[in-house]
């Protein structure tokens, strides 16, 4: 008794100070979407003083400015254009990865590791080193300015790393599983869906949650390769940056709006997301 006491004071301890530890950790990545959220109902006189001031009085007129109404453009084409871009290529991104995972990590193919490798290979080169080659495609195939470029664009960025890692997660179900239903007579479209598919769903949540934000997030192909028809919404963002001056209000108030579906789609699927993410991570 009198030697497991220390040891229980000292965990008990340490547990205190991971805990204290990631409260402070939270709150520090938490201040900058507070401050972003408080700047965004100042006035644009209160929000440009320096030091800023707290107690400042209150108003709406960024958010009012964002959304039309002292006569600038609508921000709803723009959103309405990123969601579409976003999840219909997330949607595309996972009807290919997933028997392509299934292929890697469950009935693998020959050569399975150099296949993977290829896909992570794909992500090392730079962005910006492939802008003009799309560019002069875009421009010669007449896509410029279209939404399903974009839809096109981003299902192949995020189509490596989505194999990638529900290959990872598909390796996690058990062999006898699918053997099992074989035995009984599915086939492989079967096995994939009514098997496969719920087993690995917290996986494929937290795979189409990454792509769902990197492609929201996406703005060097969206601002180069469209205009007015297909812009999205970090593009129509950057619009609020003139030569007049930084709208610092007006800004806040655009990115927290803008901001809110990723938010969203992170907090709805957040048990998802945690499974999913810590999939392998305990054998």
């Amino acid at each position: 008794m009198s030697t497991t006491a220390p040891h229980a004071r000292r965990a008990r301890g340490k547990g205190a100070g991971l805990g204290l530890l990631a409260w402070l950790l939270g709150i520090a990545f938490f201040l900058p979407i507070a401050w972003m959220a408080l700047t965004s109902f100042h006035s644009e006189t209160d929000a440009a003083t320096n030091p800023p001031s707290f107690a400042a009085s209150l108003t709406l007129d960024g958010y009012r400015e964002f959304f039309g109404a002292g006569g600038g453009a609508s921000p709803w084409p723009a959103l309405i254009n990123s969601t579409v871009a976003s999840v219909a290529s997330t949607l595309l991104v996972l009807l290919l990865a997933f028997p392509a995972a299934y292929a890697l990590s469950v009935n693998r193919v020959r050569k399975w590791t150099d296949v993977l490798f290829f896909f992570l290979s794909t992500k090392m080169l730079p962005v910006v080193a492939g802008l003009l080659p799309i560019y002069l495609f875009a421009k010669n195939a007449g896509m410029l300015d279209n939404i399903w470029l974009l839809v096109i664009l981003y299902t192949s960025m995020n189509l490596p790393i989505a194999v990638w890692m529900m290959q990872s997660f598909l390796a996690e179900i058990p062999v006898a599983v699918i053997e099992a239903a074989r035995v009984d007579g599915a086939r492989l479209p079967t096995v994939l869906a009514r098997v496969v598919a719920p087993i690995s769903l917290p996986g494929i949540a937290a795979t189409a949650l990454i792509c769902f934000i990197f492609s929201w997030n996406e703005l060097l192909f969206a601002r180069v390769l469209t205009g007015v028809v297909a812009e999205t919404a970090p593009v129509f963002l950057t619009g609020f940056i003139t030569s007049q001056g930084l709208f610092l209000a007006k800004v806040c108030a655009a990115s927290l709006v803008i901001s809110l579906p990723v938010l969203a789609a992170g907090f709805a699927a957040q048990d998802k997301l945690v499974q999913g993410l810590s999939l392998g991570a305990v054998k």
